[in-house]
């Protein structure tokens, strides 16, 4: 009876310490570390909230184990200058117009593609279905590993010189756009002396007049103050932008699969959230910017047929078997 006793005490014990080292490995697969996630836009604005709930998911689901630190308004560097640094794996997230991405895989350019789509919810079709996906896949081989798509918005074109109240208007004027080829080309087609530069020097950029203008959601030219440096807002709508949410392929590649569960979910949940977000702040923004002083044009239907037959020479320009991506729904 002693005996076994003895065998059954060894045994508790033996499945006792079996159980803690298999706690004690689980835990392990969730370390703690601090991400840091650099975005363009200032606290605040859609984009900013976006990251804040991705940020508040992931401490969540990790139980405060890993921390990510926000960087907003380009603290850190403008977009290139960001996707270096996760490639590099010094930055290990950040969220970016989608087309930029055409550095890295080149039909990403589809997404600056002028009058692409109609609405957010045939962007969303598009992003989350096999071509969007397809492209976040191709990533992997850049140092780069994508997690969704949020939403930015209808882009819209402000300057300090005169309405644009007809298609013509816009030539002369000289114009910041994104550092992407499409982008040049489309305000070059316009008539525009398009400048490209990093977002964090456009305000300094507009104030010193060193351009005339920008394009922009209403929601990043409320949120950036541009209101202050700019007269006139014309809602083009040129362009509808999916944003990209990216992280360090070399940070993706040393997590656990419970910390790239955790990014995964996180990513998803608050994906569902930012474009609800931002396509609420859209149709607010506008009146804003009215009460900041800006005066506000709209383009009658025959002038957005214009610019339409202006820019329809830039897409021709890019290959055909992506340059027109189709709705999943």
């Amino acid at each position: 009876m002693k005996k076994h006793s003895m065998k059954t005490r060894l045994l508790l014990a033996a499945v006792g310490a079996a159980a803690a080292l298999a706690t004690a490995g689980a835990a392990a697969q969730v370390k703690e570390r601090t991400l840091k996630f650099a975005f363009q836009n200032q606290t605040g604005h859609p984009q900013a909230q976006g990251a804040q709930k991705f940020a508040d998911i992931v401490a969540a689901k990790s139980g405060g184990k890993i921390t990510v630190k926000l960087f907003p308004g380009g603290t850190l560097g403008g977009d290139l200058q960001t996707v270096s640094a996760l490639q590099g794996g010094t930055v290990e997230l950040t969220v970016l117009n989608a087309g930029i991405l055409s550095a890295q895989v080149k039909e990403f350019a589809v997404f600056d593609f002028p009058f692409l789509f109609n609405s957010g919810k045939e962007a969303d079709a598009v992003t989350d279905g096999p071509f969007g996906q397809k492209l976040m896949a191709r990533l992997d081989d850049k140092g780069l590993h994508g997690l969704g798509y949020w939403d930015l918005g209808f882009r819209n074109l402000t300057n300090s010189k005169r309405p644009v109240a007809k298609a013509d208007d816009i030539a002369g004027l000289k114009i910041r756009v994104i550092q992407s080829p499409i982008y040049i080309d489309l305000f070059g087609a316009l008539g525009a002396n398009a400048t490209p530069l990093p977002f964090p020097e456009l305000y300094p950029a507009l104030d010193q007049k060193a351009v005339d203008g920008q394009e922009n959601p209403n929601t990043t030219i409320l949120a950036s103050k541009f209101a202050e440096v700019q007269k006139h807002i014309t809602q083009t709508r040129h362009v509808y932008n999916p944003q990209a949410l990216l992280v360090s392929k070399k940070t993706w590649d040393g997590m656990s699969a419970d910390e790239r569960q955790i990014l995964t979910e996180a990513a998803r949940d608050s994906t569902v959230f930012q474009r609800a977000a931002s396509r609420s702040a859209a149709d607010s923004a506008l009146e804003a910017l009215r009460k900041a002083g800006m005066t506000v044009s709209e383009l009658p239907p025959e002038e957005m047929a214009k610019l339409r037959a202006k820019v329809k020479p830039v897409i021709d320009k890019y290959p055909h078997r992506w340059a027109r991506p189709r709705s999943q729904s």
